[in-house]
């Protein structure tokens, strides 16, 4: 099993060690444009080996795509941050192209991948990719969704002073601070409503917490977080490679499924060998339909700017 990380950056690379510790894979190859860079991060991990106990060899390069030949899976983390006076449509351009570039090398020496984008904004850049690639739909996932269900699983766990373990929990829509869904509604702790045990003004303030966790911690940080998005790409790559058909909140391309065409969303899926293999109805109200709708045309509105470039 050889698996590949694209972008050495905080994300990748502890998305990368996370996949190491886990041994999912005989090789992992870790690749950015900076010279010398994943070559660094790589002799780093390889040097926790005797420590943590793997046997995964990890090999970074520069922009050596022809060195991730034959991977399984692809994951892709590349792009800039926004910048302080950049537009949104600055930031898709300029991440667009990354991405657009990336897949296509990718590709050409792993034609059979499953890719995983990481890269923001996500929901966007999974769409460029499904139009890009030209590979079946199943076969592109963005991993949004998990993120935010961690973060939301956090808020709760907090809220209800219990372990993050006792609880189901769900967020869907698009990944961003105005356009995820935390389905309160559906979340769950021991097959026990939350709602059983936290007020309406509660809930609300665990669903608004978590809409603008990845903000919070920037503004804490000075950056963007990077452990759980990390944690949270490996926690997916896990899910392909050993066909552990889990259901997570991913973004994928939907033809008609919640009433949306032509987009990609986050919505749960059963995730296994092949990619995302089936999309779970989980019979929103009217409000929740309402809010994925909203979602829905706000993400549609950053793909119209695909478009132009």
């Amino acid at each position: 099993m050889k698996i590949t990380v694209i972008g050495a950056g905080n994300v990748g690379a502890t998305c990368a060690e996370s996949i190491v510790r886990m041994e999912l894979a005989n090789e992992l190859v870790l690749l950015d444009i900076r010279e010398g860079f994943a070559e660094g991060k790589a002799m780093d991990m390889n040097q926790t080996a005797s420590l943590h106990g793997f046997h995964t060899k990890v090999r970074g390069v520069t922009s050596d795509y022809k060195a991730t030949a034959g991977s399984e899976v692809i994951v892709i983390t590349s792009g800039l941050p926004r910048k302080p006076g950049m537009t949104r449509e600055e930031l898709i351009g300029t991440n667009a192209g990354i991405v657009k570039s990336v897949v296509a090398q990718s590709l050409e020496v792993s034609p059979e991948a499953v890719v995983v984008i990481i890269s923001n904004p996500m929901d966007t850049m999974t769409y460029l990719a499904v139009k890009e690639s030209g590979l079946p739909k199943n076969r592109i996932i963005g991993m949004g969704g998990i993120l935010d269900s961690s973060r939301f699983k956090y808020y709760l766990s907090e809220a209800l002073n219990c372990p993050v373990s006792d609880l189901q929990a769900s967020v869907i829509g698009g990944h961003g601070d105005t356009t995820m869904i935390p389905l309160t509604r559906l979340a769950s702790c021991q097959s026990t409503p939350v709602s059983n045990y936290l007020s309406p003004e509660d809930l609300d303030q665990v669903k608004s917490s978590t809409m603008v966790g990845g903000a919070t911690l920037t503004g804490l940080i000075g950056t963007s977080a990077w452990y759980a998005p990390g944690a949270s790409g490996a926690a997916l790559v896990a899910s392909i490679v050993n066909d552990q058909k889990r259901i997570f909140p991913c973004c994928v391309y939907l033809d008609g499924e919640y009433g949306q065409h032509d987009i990609c969303l986050g919505v749960p899926v059963t995730i296994g060998k092949n990619g995302w293999e089936k999309i779970i109805d989980y019979n929103l109200n009217e409000p929740e339909n309402a809010a994925f709708e909203k979602s829905a045309n706000a993400v549609r509105a950053m793909n119209s700017v695909l478009a132009d470039l």
